[in-house]
């Protein structure tokens, strides 16, 4: 997940998709955030019940593998998006649309209403994402908005966390926020960056709400709205032309061998592990 999350058009909501822990993260955010409301009402009890419901060994776990790999990996990764912007956007758009076909297997019953929800999403994000022609913010780091611009841009760019198919850091690109936050980062505004992550927390602790009642409620449904944002994202992992730094769609062009090569590779490497994993269960069954 924080190796997806350096990756413009990639999220870590995807990660968590494919491997089968989307809907615990989701319900453990909820868990988590919903002892802030009992805390803020001053039932301690209740606070205490719901942060002890919390599987806090297996969210510090997610929490150090995310941050390792941002550490780790954010300088490479960085270096080959810019160095082979068409390679490494052919690999993301294979293992994004690997992503999807087995995305598509955790439906509980696929029906043609459900593909054509994920079409209607996916379509609808994918002109959403032609808002903007480039995923990356130009313009000086300073901070020109008002105090209630962080906040909302941290309430909605924090949903992004959740959500495959998109960035947090793609929303605040749309939002004309980016270069704004890295203002009031780089001028040290400790007050402005503290109504910022306010804004993160409430926004986060509603979303993850409203999402885990729509997948207790609408499980299918929602699933296939999901797949939908992935597949509208494959806008910004077009490699051509210019790779993951632009929504602007082209011909294929230049060097077109590699992009389609890693695009396979990567296919074949999400559904080969997919198909494993499911193996895996049904050999030590058969085993037992």
């Amino acid at each position: 997940m924080g190796s997806a999350d350096i990756v413009p058009g990639v999220s870590g909501g995807t990660v968590a998709l494919v491997l089968g822990i989307y809907e615990r993260l989701v319900h453990t955010i909820s868990t988590a955030s919903s002892s802030l409301g009992s805390l803020a009402r001053g039932d301690l009890r209740e606070t205490g019940r719901r942060l002890a419901a919390v599987p806090w060994v297996w969210v510090l776990a997610l929490l150090a593998g995310i941050g390792a790999a941002v550490l780790l990996l954010s300088g490479p990764l960085e270096q080959l998006l810019a160095e082979q912007p068409q390679a490494m956007a052919g690999l993301f758009l294979g293992l994004i649309t690997g992503a999807v076909v087995v995305s598509w297997h955790l439906l509980r019953r696929p029906t043609p209403q459900l593909a054509g929800a994920a079409a209607v999403a996916g379509l609808a994000f994918f002109l959403f994402l032609g808002l903007q022609d480039t995923t990356h913010a130009a313009g000086t780091e300073a901070v020109t908005r008002p105090w209630w611009a962080f906040f909302l841009a941290g309430a909605v760019a924090i949903c992004a966390m959740i959500l495959p198919g998109i960035s947090g850091s793609f929303i605040l690109v749309l939002l004309g926020m980016y270069t704004e936050v890295l203002g009031a980062v780089n001028e040290r505004q400790l007050g402005l960056l503290l109504v910022f992550l306010v804004g993160c927390g409430l926004g986060l602790a509603a979303f993850s709400s409203v999402l885990t009642w729509l997948l207790d409620h609408h499980h299918d449904l929602v699933l296939a709205v999901l797949i939908g944002l992935m597949l509208g994202s494959l806008r910004i992992l077009w490699p051509w032309p210019h790779g993951l730094e632009s929504t602007t769609l082209g011909a294929p062009s230049g060097p077109v061998l590699v992009p389609v090569l890693l695009a396979v590779a990567g296919f074949a490497v999400v559904v080969g592990v997919d198909r494993l994993g499911r193996r895996a269960p049904s050999a030590a069954g058969a085993a037992r």
